[in-house]
């Protein structure tokens, strides 16, 4: 009797995991796809914009990274929001608002227009990102987390796979209507947002019980372990307010924090980086280049992600990835060969990549509901400070000598400091959570 119950409860678990990731992974991965093209294609646009708008390197160092200060000030109320509205309201907003600034951003006249429009676009999209992190909470257990947040943020990748060769070829074909093309790249590549909104308001349930894919015993089941998983969490639960306070949330934030001064610092400079590399690459060239690192970190992050979960690690498998990573950056600067500096693009994107999984899985060790909803909004604005300081570190150092790779390096070294904050963790978060 007890070996036919066991059974039933495993048949239920897998099959609910497999109906929820089946049905809700795919919208979110596609949703967080395009709000990454929209964040990032402003370093494809550089290729030809820049000299359009008379922009130095400093100046998109701090265009590309004023998106983040809009992200910081608003990431808290806006996740706050996310969790008294609900999900399918609250993103709707948010992508069909992103939608309509990364469309007009496309018609700005001047540098100074362009930093306005980089701000909106960082207010409008604050709350995207936390709010999937805390909105997977609602579905999956802990021992889920890290490969559906793995899963998730493939999207980073496959927007560089798929949008760095279509950049290249819009760049370099794509002139209508007597507009430039970069204006066209950011015109084309904000419209789906706006209709990612408009779809996700009416296919993304806020909550399990909403769910019309899940049979009722489904929906108990998902709340039976999200609450059992929640009485385990030792120590006592936590306010949104005490969360804003904790210890281990500003830690993770720092975490944070460091990791994004390098992460970025790939991500807007990548594609000037690779076209430096010789005047032969057209745009559409270098597109499919910049398009390498990002199909290997594709696989990385969804093996790393993958082995996390089944070892019930974090630690580790968050640390080795950017110490990997770390090292590729400080060495770009020391390579001739464009061969070599692709490949060690290619080893910083798998790092950066691989890290992802494992350490957003962390917050819900220790946080829940409200707490979630506001420690997870504070570690990642904290560390979207880091997406300001990266790019503007490289575009600052771009005039001296060494270039971009003297910037490059020093995201590098962001990346050692990230790993050894990580590995001063507690090895199990749970039992140190509340201090």
């Amino acid at each position: 009797m007890a070996a036919e119950k066991s059974l039933a409860a495993s048949d239920i678990s897998t099959r609910t995991i497999r109906k929820v990731q089946n049905r809700l992974i795919p919208l979110l991965f596609a949703l967080y796809l395009i709000a990454f093209l929209d964040r990032t294609n402003i370093g494809f646009a550089a290729l030809t914009m820049n000299a359009d708008l008379e922009i130095t390197s400093a100046q998109f160092g701090l265009l590309t990274g004023i998106f983040f200060w809009g992200y910081f000030l608003f990431e808290i109320p806006s996740n706050l929001l996310l969790h008294r509205m609900g999900a399918r309201t609250w993103i709707a907003r948010i992508l069909v608002s992103w939608g309509i600034v990364a469309v007009l951003t496309g018609f700005v006249r001047n540098a100074p227009q362009l930093y306005a429009a980089r701000f909106l676009l960082g207010v409008a999209e604050a709350g995207y990102f936390p709010g999937i992190l805390l909105y997977l909470t609602y579905w999956f257990r802990r021992r889920e987390q890290a490969q559906m947040i793995g899963l998730f943020m493939t999207a980073v990748p496959v927007s560089y796979i798929i949008g760095a060769p279509v950049s290249g070829l819009v760049l370099d074909h794509v002139h209508w209507l007597a507009l430039a093309s970069w204006r066209w790249l950011l015109i084309l590549e904000g419209l789906p947002a706006i209709l990612g909104g408009i779809i996700s308001y009416f296919l993304l349930p806020s909550r399990p019980a909403e769910a019309d894919f899940l049979s009722v015993q489904e929906k108990g089941w998902i709340a039976a372990s999200l609450d059992l998983e929640k009485c385990e969490k030792v120590g006592e639960e936590l306010s949104a307010l005490r969360a804003l306070a904790h210890r281990r949330v500003w830690h993770l934030a720092l975490i944070s924090l460091t990791f994004q001064i390098g992460a970025y610092a790939i991500n807007f400079w990548i594609p000037q980086g690779v076209k430096s590399l010789s005047n032969l690459y057209s745009n559409t060239v270098v597109g499919i280049l910049v398009m390498i690192p990002y199909l290997a970190g594709l696989f990385v992050m969804i093996l790393v992600s993958r082995r996390s979960d089944r070892k019930l690690e974090r630690r580790h498998h968050a640390a080795i990835p950017v110490i990997v990573g770390g090292t590729a950056l400080i060495l770009l600067g020391a390579s001739n060969s464009p061969l070599l500096s692709i490949a060690l693009w290619t080893l910083a994107g798998m790092g950066y990549l691989g890290f992802n999984g494992p350490f957003w899985s962390l917050p819900s060790d220790f946080l829940s509901d409200a707490s979630a909803a506001s420690g997870i909004a504070l570690i990642t604005s904290i560390g979207s400070l880091g997406g300001f300081v990266g790019p503007s570190i490289v575009g600052a150092a771009a005039n001296g000598p060494g270039g971009i790779y003297r910037g490059l390096a020093i995201a590098g070294v962001s990346f050692f400091v990230t790993a050894g904050l990580v590995l001063i963790l507690p090895q199990k978060v749970r039992q140190a959570s509340v201090g």
